[in-house]
């Protein structure tokens, strides 16, 4: 099982545990439960013949490996009163990938995927599902906003770290008498040196493949991506000004950009603002 990040969300003065992995949610049931009684809600639940056949349609959407025949022989049993159901039996007898029972003291017990979680929480109360929704999409514009932000950073220090750039392009490889758009073309090639470097490719080139798509390759950059191209902006404007010429300076900024985005992707930190 996949390390998740986990959130703590308050419901209607019950706090609710998230955990996060592989872009999708699940919720704590057993949080939940709390509220009203205890996990052998979860199981009464469950045994509910309506129950049943909605997570049972869910998994045949998103699981492919779903165990379609173990499912039908539990709808065939479901209104007896011999009949029992836990998210372990469940998960073990069909695959199922829309609950996780977790062992341990802190964070232990029973979560349902989002979309099962807002179905348990209609049947304990309508009431508390709402509250639920409206405190879970709360959090989630609380991580978009972060991921925004962080993403907007990087941008702003791109732009300053571009303008040391193009200082120490001005100073160093721009003779006085160039006209203005010679200028700009020097700019242009300084810039593209850091798109090969970074990106494997120019900007024209990356236009050339996205004809259809506004804006730059720099706007399309994931945050790692952005990380890396601040430094190499700064370690490009100090080797323009030790002298090296270009093709030294596209084979060094390449192998820093190659190991800096392999820290970066293997940096959990980095992660969890995703």
């Amino acid at each position: 099982m996949s390390k998740a990040r986990r959130s703590t969300i308050e419901v209607q003065g019950t706090a609710i545990t998230i955990l996060s992995q592989l872009d999708e949610d699940y919720i704590s049931l057993t949080d939940m439960a709390k509220k009203f009684g205890d996990d052998s809600l979860i199981y009464s639940w469950m045994r509910n013949r309506n129950t049943l056949e909605y997570i049972g349609i869910w998994e045949r959407i998103h699981n492919p490996d779903f165990k379609g025949g173990e499912f039908e022989t539990f709808k065939k049993q479901a209104g007896l009163n011999s009949f029992h159901l836990t998210p372990r039996k469940w998960i073990e007898a069909t695959a199922a990938i829309g609950f996780q029972s977790r062992a341990g003291r802190h964070g232990g017990g029973t979560y349902a995927h989002k979309d099962l979680a807002f179905e348990f929480g209609s049947w304990l109360s309508p009431e508390f599902k709402l509250y639920l929704i409206k405190e879970f999409q709360r959090l989630k514009n609380e991580e978009n906003d972060r991921l925004k932000l962080g993403w907007n950073l990087q941008r702003t220090l791109a732009k300053i770290n571009y303008r040391i750039h193009t200082d120490a392009i001005r100073e160093t490889l721009i003779p006085p008498t160039l006209t203005r758009q010679r200028t700009s073309l020097v700019y242009a090639n300084e810039a593209d040196l850091l798109n090969v470097a970074l990106f494997g490719q120019t900007a024209k080139e990356w236009r050339e493949a996205h004809p259809d798509t506004e804006g730059n390759i720099r706007d399309y950059a994931p945050l790692e991506q952005l990380v890396v191209l601040t430094n190499l902006e700064s370690l490009n404007s100090v080797l323009i000004r030790q002298g090296l010429p270009q093709p030294e300076r596209l084979r060094k900024l390449n192998e820093i950009a190659i190991s800096q985005m392999r820290t970066l992707l293997a940096n959990n930190n980095i992660k969890g603002l995703k």
